[in-house]
């Protein structure tokens, strides 16, 4: 289950939309401030996730061969070829994006305005107090929570490791977001230019970190549980 979480968590934290959105938040007038509610709304939101899973558990792991335990990975496999599809679908996507767009400018984003963008959505330039904790809520990208969501069905919540795991899984997925939290309170003026030059580097390989990381996690996923439904 560690392993597991780890890889979702790290997957979460590369995942480039909230970074992006989160950067347009945290150098915002009031930023610090802001970048705070962002925060705290996406730390609510994995550990209500999580939460939920261990209330709906009780804490302790289907046996494994139980019909629960089997359900849990038939679940966590169509979660990865849910991954993989998606993520070969954005490699295509941006395939024949590039190949229309040649000479003609800019590639624009493959699937049009499918998923809330921090670059193009209006009234993003100076997002409110509320509008920073939505922002955070929209763009979790919830293929890899709901794959977090069925690998804590296997916590055992009578080791005190498990919260550790689970603390760290937390911790991890909001690594990015707490480095810049962090770097703009105690660098302000460098903090606005590099998160800048951060967000402007995320707009131009967004669709390669996410088809990269959505494949990535998906194969594993899929291969791992298809060795445990059939070993």
């Amino acid at each position: 289950m560690v392993l597991d979480l780890m890889l979702i968590a790290l997957a979460i934290a590369l995942y480039p939309l909230p970074v992006m959105a989160f950067v347009l938040v945290v150098t915002a007038e009031r930023g610090v401030w802001k970048g705070l509610v962002f925060i705290l709304a996406w730390f609510a939101c994995l550990v209500t996730v999580i939460a939920v899973v261990l209330v709906v558990t009780d804490g302790e792991p289907p046996a494994p061969r139980s019909p629960p335990g089997v359900a849990a990975l038939i679940a966590k496999l169509a979660i990865g070829l849910g991954l993989v599809a998606y993520g070969l679908h954005r490699r295509r996507a941006m395939r024949r994006t590039r190949a229309q767009a040649g000479g003609l400018g800019a590639p624009r984003d493959p699937d049009g305005a499918d998923e809330p963008s921090a670059a193009t959505a209006p009234g993003m330039d100076s997002p409110t107090m509320a509008g920073s904790a939505a922002l955070a809520v929209l763009l979790q990208p919830w293929g890899m929570v709901a794959a977090a969501a069925v690998t804590v069905i296997d916590a055992d919540t009578s080791h005190a490791a498990t919260f550790l795991a689970l603390f760290g899984f937390c911790l991890l997925a909001s690594a990015g977001l707490l480095a810049s939290e962090l770097y703009i309170v105690f660098s302000p003026e460098a903090a606005q230019i590099r998160l800048h030059r951060l967000r402007a580097w995320l707009v131009g390989h967004t669709q390669q970190a996410i088809v990269f990381g959505s494949l990535v996690l998906g194969l594993w996923l899929t291969a791992k549980n298809i060795h445990l439904l059939t070993g």
